[in-house]
C-alpha cells in the first residue's frame, strides 16, 4: 500500500496529534527518519512509544517530490496552487482543525498582555492556514466543497447541522477575519 501524502511536516505532525493510540493518548516521542518505499519514493517515518501505554506506533508519510523549508506563517501545506487537496485530513477536519486554533485566541487583542500576542497571532494564522486547506477541496467551478469529500467522522461533526459552512465565500470569509485578527495581535 503507496502511503498518503504529507506535503509538510506540519501536516504530518497535525495527523499523528489527530490520530491517537488506541488507549487514547495522543502523544508519543516521535522519532523521525527518511526512508526508501519499494517504488523508489521517499517518505518519513515517525515512530516511537505512546506516552499512554507505551505501546509502538508508527506513522508513514510519503514526501513531496519537491521539499521545502516549514513556513513561518503556519501554513500546512504549500501556497497557492503549487499543490492540490490534503491526502490526510478531509475539509471537515480542516474546519475542526480551524475551530480549535481560533478557540485558543481572545476575540480581542485590547487588554492582552504583550508576552501573550505572538502566540494568540500564531494560533489565529493556524486557524487561517487550516481554512485555506479547506479551500482548496473546492472545485474551480464550483461553490463549495463536494459533500462526499468530507469522509471522516470528525469531519462531518464540524458540518452537521452547519448548512453553508463549506461554501468558498464563507471560507474566505472566516480565513480572511482569522488574518486580520491575528494581525492586530502583531
Amino acid at each position: 500500500m503507496v502511503p498518503p501524502l504529507a506535503r509538510t511536516s506540519a501536516e504530518a505532525h497535525l495527523f499523528m496529534d489527530l490520530h491517537p493510540c488506541e488507549c487514547g493518548a495522543a502523544g508519543f516521542a516521535r522519532g523521525s527518519s527518511v526512508v526508501a518505499l519499494d517504488d523508489g519514493d521517499l517518505a518519513s517515518r515517525y515512530a516511537g512509544a505512546c506516552a499512554g501505554c507505551g505501546r509502538e506506533r508508527e506513522f508513514l508519510f510519503r514526501l513531496p517530490a519537491q521539499v521545502t523549508a516549514p513556513a513561518a506563517d503556519g501554513r500546512f501545506g504549500f501556497s497557492g496552487d503549487r499543490d492540490g487537496p490534503s491526502e490526510l485530513l478531509d475539509p471537515g477536519e480542516w474546519l475542526w482543525v480551524a475551530d480549535a486554533y481560533a478557540g485558543q485566541a481572545p476575540a480581542d487583542p485590547a487588554g492582552v498582555p504583550a508576552d501573550q500576542r505572538p502566540r494568540a497571532r500564531a494560533v489565529l494564522q493556524r486557524a487561517a492556514a487550516a481554512l485555506d486547506e479547506a479551500l482548496k477541496f473546492v472545485p474551480a467551478e464550483a461553490d463549495e466543497v463536494p459533500a462526499a469529500a468530507v469522509t471522516s467522522e470528525r469531519g462531518r461533526a464540524a458540518v452537521a447541522g452547519q448548512p453553508g459552512r463549506l461554501r468558498r465565500s464563507r471560507l474566505v470569509a472566516l480565513r480572511d477575519a482569522y488574518t486580520e485578527l491575528a494581525d492586530r495581535f502583531g
